[in-house]
């Protein structure tokens, strides 16, 4: 069997299996638990303080209505680790969306440290009211170290992805990390851990593709850095990224972000072969992007038919990074500066 095809074979089982894990076998299945209970013992506990609540307006003096964003996932969607709030994914990406769309934006973070994908459901009943045109989710790293099976992770996040989507938001997935990046991981747990990161990051991308969303693989795309700098890019902890880690993953997520919202520029609009870009079926373009970190899947349509022979079809795209804009501290309450209303009641505390 070709490596492309046990690929293939490990994302569908991943996707629409009952187990998921038969590939690793009983005894590697067992070997990778206690091996993840030592990773976990070596991390250590959470911290007790929660990461700084990036929710609130941005975009200051800018016009409305606000653009509506949730936030949601795990802790590296929280930003886990950094002490100011402008350093947390939720505000770099809120900034970054005002900047470019020039418009008001009103986040709402929902994501929780610790969550795995079988949290989403609590988390998404609780974005709905605000009625986000965006949603960002950041999950799958906990379901890895908690060795939770991979179609058990994918369903939830399916079943989260629908709904937003139902209720009229935008969403974007970036996809399970690579962690075979991080530093107390130890063989063989950390290629065990690479693999399985890679499976569920292709079974997430088929999965909210089918569901109408799109995805950011984010992969390795830290992995170079985080090997060759893990004092600046890892957090105390060496598992979550640092203040500069953040940047460099909201970095990643921003362009689609604001794809989503019909807000890229007009070059981004045409797909260009010379960056790789280009129309494939699902399966296919879900193992490219596992293998090509900052890669945007988004379904498309041929001849008005969104699926071919091989399945869905997608486009593929590696959007070029937009000019970096520093997260900024967000106003608690909306002023009267031409940013609609509307969310302040949302952003009161539960």
């Amino acid at each position: 069997m070709s490596k492309a095809s046990a690929a293939r074979k490990l994302a569908a089982a991943a996707l629409y299996g009952g187990g998921g894990l038969s590939a690793l076998g009983a005894g590697l299945y067992g070997v990778l638990s206690a091996e993840a209970r030592l990773a976990r013992k070596t991390i250590g506990p959470a911290r007790e303080e929660p990461p700084p609540d990036a929710t609130g307006w941005y975009g200051r003096g800018r016009p409305g209505p606000a653009i509506r964003m949730a936030v949601l996932g795990d802790s590296s969607a929280a930003g886990y680790g950094v002490e100011r709030v402008e350093e947390t994914p939720g505000a770099l990406i809120a900034s970054a969306v005002a900047e470019h769309a020039d418009r008001r934006v009103y986040l709402r973070e929902f994501c929780v440290v610790g969550a795995k994908s079988s949290d989403l459901a609590t988390q998404v009943d609780r974005a709905l009211p605000i009625e986000p045109d965006v949603a960002v989710i950041l999950i799958g790293g906990n379901d890895v170290t908690h060795t939770v099976r991979p179609s058990h992770s994918v369903r939830h996040l399916s079943d989260g992805v629908r709904r937003l989507i139902g209720a009229g938001a935008k969403v974007v997935v970036g996809t399970c990390p690579d962690l075979g990046t991080v530093q107390p991981i130890a063989p063989p747990l950390r290629q065990v851990a690479r693999a399985w990161s890679r499976r569920l990051a292709a079974a997430q991308t088929i999965a909210v593709v089918e569901e109408g969303g799109r995805t950011v693989s984010l992969g390795d795309i830290l992995g170079p850095e985080f090997a060759a700098a893990p004092a600046l890019l890892f957090g105390p902890d060496q598992f979550h990224p640092s203040a500069d880690g953040y940047k460099a993953l909201a970095g990643v997520l921003i362009p689609s972000v604001l794809a989503a919202l019909e807000q890229e520029t007009e070059k981004e609009t045409v797909l260009e072969a010379f960056r790789g870009e280009g129309v494939l079926p699902v399966i296919r373009a879900a193992l490219r992007a596992v293998e090509e970190p900052g890669t945007e899947l988004d379904g498309t349509e041929i001849a008005g038919r969104r699926a071919g022979v091989r399945g869905l079809w997608v486009e593929l795209r590696h959007r070029l990074p937009r000019r970096h804009v520093p997260g900024e501290v967000p106003e608690t309450h909306e002023g009267h500066d031409g940013g609609s209303a509307e969310p302040v009641a949302a952003a009161e505390t539960d």
